[in-house]
């Protein structure tokens, strides 16, 4: 019984070894595996150190350097070092000076020569059959002992919750993503706000009017900000978007967060109706036309979804306004959030592009898929066409459409400002092109950004679908 428990136990230390050693080998996870776990980490460089000092690696990584300086490699390795370097200058056509090539030439040749003193290191260990102590082997040795074990949990706990996510291949890819969409949206504010700033319109002027005063104009940049260093403004920018306090608004003086709090969810409302609409509706077609390639259906389906990609929004929006507003009073021409009627025709125009192009897509690549050599396979082997359609070919096909409904949310909920004015919705598209011409810099930035902060997660959504439709992902995912 006990020697099963000490089994266990070397198991767990052995596996915990082994992950430590394949996330030391990314240099992203183990600058964060050594900053997270950094108490642990300074205690296990000072073992480290010990225990090679103790097993005698300085001793002869030193002797092993005393040698081969005496016999003239590090000299031999400095003169080809220098050859190499006024070679390469010559061919570039470029000039250095004798002192500048030395201290090039010189580091070369300390980089080679260290290698080539590691490589004799190597080979003195394993003459010796001695294994050389790497780093990630201290680990292992001090974890194997319990006490020490549970010392590392209290003392470098963040660093295995790393470990653990690491260790889930599919918590791993979810993390990956998130962090990724995290850098995407910094990235967006930053470009946003840097526009605005270098923007020649002035807000103060803008609003205050061509009578406005140098005096009052300093006093209004004065109480926004506007008068600080393009830095200071930046920072606080971003910690609003962080903080979700994004200040007051330059007109009307209204809580930034406030406005979009009322104002996006209309936008996405509208958006992910028309996009659940859209694909109801495109999917089938798309099936059907690629099932009965050059058919009656197939011209027809096709020749509509052409001409729903021709449409403008904006003139689509008009005649609707035009003929089922004015002439047959079948809807309403504005928006009202209490008249779902009102909501009928925004939606039939954000969802006929994407119905369109989704049903293209969905042709395009389910003809694609049903040539493919294994559906002749399944055929052959006696399925109906029905299970090899179902089965094997739409789950292949799903890859690009999935990738093309992604994009065509995106660019509908960062579109939708013309079909929003059309119908005199009051949603985030239209409140964003308000404040442009001012620029309301606190108002754009927040719409702006939070429009990425969900496009950024469609499109987290869109790769966790991948993951589930295509199993080669899924193995990619394991073995990475």
């Amino acid at each position: 019984m006990t020697g099963h428990v000490a089994s266990r136990k070397n198991g767990i230390a052995d596996g915990m070894a082994s992950l430590y050693r394949k996330m030391l080998l990314h240099p992203s996870y183990r600058f964060l595996l050594l900053v997270l776990g950094a108490p642990l980490t300074i205690l296990l460089y000072l073992l480290h150190r010990h225990r090679l000092t103790k097993g005698g690696y300085r001793t002869i990584t030193e002797a092993i350097s005393k040698e081969l300086l005496q016999s003239g490699l590090r000299d031999e390795l400095l003169q080809e070092a220098r050859e190499q370097i006024s070679r390469k200058h010559i061919f570039f056509g470029k000039k250095t000076g004798k002192e500048e090539l030395e201290k090039e030439a010189s580091a070369l040749a300390d980089t080679r020569f260290n290698a080539r003193a590691r490589e004799q290191l190597a080979r003195k260990l394993e003459e010796a059959d001695s294994p050389r102590l790497s780093f990630a082997d201290t680990y292992h040795d001090f974890i194997s002992h319990p006490g020490y074990f549970a010392l590392s949990l209290v003392i470098g706990f963040p660093m295995y919750l790393l470990m653990a996510l690491y260790a889930n291949p599919y918590l791993k890819y979810i993390a990956e993503r998130l962090v990724m969409t995290v850098f995407v949206i910094l990235g967006v504010a930053v470009l946003v706000f840097t526009i605005l700033y270098v923007s020649p319109m002035n807000p103060a002027a803008n609003l205050l009017g061509e009578t406005a005063t140098a005096e009052q104009i300093a006093a209004f940049n004065a109480v926004y900000g506007l008068d600080q260093p393009y830095l200071v403004q930046l920072w606080q920018s971003i910690k609003g978007i962080i903080t979700f306090d994004l200040g007051k608004s330059f007109v009307g003086n209204e809580l930034v967060a406030t406005a979009i709090s009322n104002k996006f969810p209309i936008t996405l409302t509208l958006s992910v109706v028309a996009t659940l609409i859209a694909v109801v509706i495109a999917l089938p077609i798309g099936i059907i036309s690629a099932t009965r390639p050059n058919s009656f259906f197939d011209y027809t389906f096709m020749f509509i979804a052409l001409l729903g990609l021709s449409i403008p929004n904006f003139w689509q929006g008009l005649i609707f306004i035009l003929n089922f507003s004015i002439k047959l009073p079948w809807f309403p021409a504005t928006y009202n959030p209490n008249n779902w009627m009102s909501a009928v025709m925004p939606i039939v125009v954000l969802g006929t592009g994407f119905t369109a192009a989704v049903a293209r897509m969905t042709r395009s690549s389910t003809l694609e898929v049903i040539h493919e050599d294994y559906i002749t396979t399944a055929k052959a082997k006696g399925l109906r066409n029905g299970q090899v359609l179902w089965k094997h070919a739409i789950g292949n096909a799903l890859i690009p459409i999935i990738t093309v409904i992604g994009l065509m949310f995106g660019g509908m909920l960062g579109g939708a400002a013309v079909t929003e004015k059309v119908f005199n919705i009051s949603g985030i598209g239209s409140y964003i092109v308000d404040r442009q011409f001012i620029p309301d810099i606190p108002a754009i930035m927040g719409g702006v950004v939070y429009v990425a902060i969900t496009i950024s997660i469609v499109n987290v959504i869109v790769d966790l679908l991948y993951a589930f439709f295509d199993p080669r992902i899924r193995s990619k995912m394991k073995q990475y």
